[in-house]
């Protein structure tokens, strides 16, 4: 049996022992605690680790643990979900290195190990940890682009909401700050759904609208000029001062639209 092959048999036999030491020496070096749950991961997937490493050193086994993938992901999305940062995993990669570093040159000190063999060694954990890292980093930013979107469509939804008040009548509330998405959702998605309901008026209320710009008030224009077109009197109310200048701005026509100080008062002049 080879040196190399005597390192890869030891590895095998003491997965339990070497991962629990590097898991623990990673949290003392951080000075930081996780959950027994987190911590059993890990130490789960380091004695997967270690016995997959082990064996490509046997007998020349390739590829990428599939533990060492799952926990990668694992770690991104509890941390996505937990609303922590990236750095803060990233950051747990340098000291692994270091200890997995530290235990490989005792083992090829201890076994005879030749200086080139044990930088080979070094290089192959080092190979995989970059896999683990870009694994890591690359699901916390896929992930974040999905929770993104979910969130601004929910956003979206929830601030053009429709309110049925009477038959024929109902209320658009725009609520929050309405920017380009939010003004293509009500265009593309809100507006179709007006149509379905029958009705002769829609109160447009803009008094929770936070601020809005020149290229949302044309939105907003061809918002109301698509309802007129579909038969629905258009009915504004709660345009603020700073609204009614940036109306003025852009040149809206508000001639065939009713304009109300608040929706009370709209409401009292359809009765």
């Amino acid at each position: 049996m080879t040196k190399m092959s005597q390192v890869a048999a030891y590895m095998e036999e003491h997965t339990n022992v070497l991962a629990l030491e590097i898991v623990e020496g990673v949290l003392t070096s951080l000075d930081i605690s996780i959950s027994d749950e987190e911590r059993n991961s890990a130490i789960i997937m380091y004695k997967e680790f270690l016995g997959f490493f082990g064996q490509s050193l046997s007998d020349q086994k390739t590829g990428v643990p599939n533990d060492l993938l799952a926990w990668s992901k694992r770690n991104a999305e509890q941390q996505l979900l937990s609303g922590g940062r990236i750095s803060e995993i990233v950051v747990r990669y340098q000291p692994t290195r270091r200890i997995f570093n530290e235990l490989l040159t005792d083992l090829s000190s201890e076994f005879g190990l030749a200086l080139h063999e044990n930088a080979s060694l070094i290089n192959k954990v080092n190979e995989l940890l970059d896999i683990s890292l870009n694994e890591t980093v690359s699901t916390y930013e896929c992930l974040s682009e999905s929770y993104r979107q979910q969130t601004q469509q929910e956003m979206a939804e929830l601030s053009a909401p429709v309110v049925l008040v009477k038959e024929g009548v109902a209320v658009l509330p725009l609520i929050g700050i309405i920017d380009s998405y939010r003004a293509a959702y009500i265009t593309e998605k809100v507006v179709p759904y007006i149509g379905k309901l029958q009705l002769e008026y829609l109160i447009t209320d803009y008094s929770g609208i936070k601020n809005i710009d020149t290229e949302i008030a044309a939105y907003l224009n061809q918002l109301g000029e698509t309802l007129s077109l579909l038969g629905i009197k258009v009915i504004v109310t709660g345009l603020r001062p700073q609204l009614a200048q940036t109306v003025v701005e852009t040149k809206m026509n508000l001639g065939a639209i009713k304009v109300f100080g608040n929706l009370k008062q709209a409401l009292e002049y359809l009765q």
